[in-house]
């Protein structure tokens, strides 16, 4: 399904009612970079609705020389909605519960050996394990290294479409199981079993869901947390999902984004897979960045069926977390 023209329409619309706010795409399917806003202050309606609609239209959204401060980019993400807690398996910054450290040796990192490279590795959407996704997630660049780091996204609405009509057809009656475990080839550190089997998350979501806000057919298709296509024998389930992972991080769907300090990144965790970079590891610079995702509800696909949750609670906004 091609992007709703309602969806290019109400940015256009919340443009004209903020004539200060330019959005400057940054790729054909996905990325834009959004100026003339300070995100440190509370921000007027009309602000809040154009950046709305630019991350419905673009998918994730740039800004540049925000320095926001921890309290500051909670702040700015309770504008779009009610945070949760840092992170469900890995935990959050003391004191600051709403934020996840993406530091360059955090525990989910923590692997022994070397992981298959494949051109999938490493790509995932924001905890698709849990029974309700964050619907967003908020990344904000504080120690950037002076080069290597960059982070990309892919439009998974984008590559759901370029799919032929037979294969889209067939992929929507499908469901999938996401899991945490460690990529394909390495073999977990004694910290990450321990915070995956102390509080385990495991759902089946739809092969293929619909946006809740833009009506789009999503391939719903996280490599990072997406283990097998339920209900295929094994080797159909391999090849079928190595053939959608690479088709969907084909080049002409992502966008590529250089970190600076005080950038931030915010992204809708509904529609789209995003990778970390692995090059930091061969440079002896730090890199830290914070996190906060907002809360999110059930995935339902084409049919109506909405997703099951196999272990685990759901993800819940910072103040009542299960967690």
């Amino acid at each position: 399904m091609p992007l709703p023209a309602a969806v290019q329409h109400q940015l256009e619309r919340a443009l004209d009612d903020t004539r200060h706010i330019e959005v400057l795409p940054q790729s054909a399917h996905i990325g834009a970079l959004v100026t003339g806003v300070d995100l440190r202050r509370p921000l007027a309606p009309a602000e809040v609705a154009t950046i709305r609609a630019a991350l419905l239209r673009w998918k994730v959204v740039f800004f540049r020389d925000q320095p926001l401060d921890h309290v500051q980019q909670i702040a700015f993400a309770r504008q779009f909605g009610e945070p949760t807690l840092g992170h469900p398996v890995f935990g959050h910054v003391e004191g600051h519960p709403e934020l996840y450290s993406i530091a360059k040796h955090r525990t989910a990192n923590s692997h022994q050996g070397q992981a298959e490279q494949r051109p999938w590795t490493g790509w995932h959407a924001d905890v698709t394990a849990a029974h309700n996704p964050p619907y967003a997630s908020i990344l904000r660049g504080v120690t950037i290294p002076p080069y290597g780091g960059d982070t990309q996204w892919t439009n998974l609405a984008a590559a759901f479409a370029a799919l032929s009509g037979p294969l889209q057809g067939f992929l929507e009656g499908l469901r999938g199981e996401h899991r945490f475990s460690p990529p394909a080839g390495a073999q977990a550190s004694v910290a990450y079993q321990q915070a995956v089997r102390s509080k385990e998350l495991v759902s089946e979501h739809p092969l293929v869901t619909v946006h809740p806000e833009t009506g789009e057919k999503v391939l719903y298709i996280s490599p990072g947390f997406l283990k097998r296509i339920v209900g295929l024998h094994a080797r159909e389930s391999r090849v079928l999902l190595e053939f959608l992972w690479e088709h969907a991080v084909r080049s002409e769907f992502t966008v590529r984004f250089k970190w600076e300090p005080g950038s931030l990144a915010f992204w809708d965790n509904r529609a789209t897979a995003h990778v970390a970079p692995n090059d930091i590891f061969a440079l002896d610079f730090d890199r830290q960045l914070y996190r906060v995702t907002l809360v999110g509800t059930v995935p339902v696909g084409t049919d109506g069926r909405a997703s099951t949750a196999v272990s685990g609670d759901p993800v819940l906004a910072a103040h009542g977390a299960a967690y």
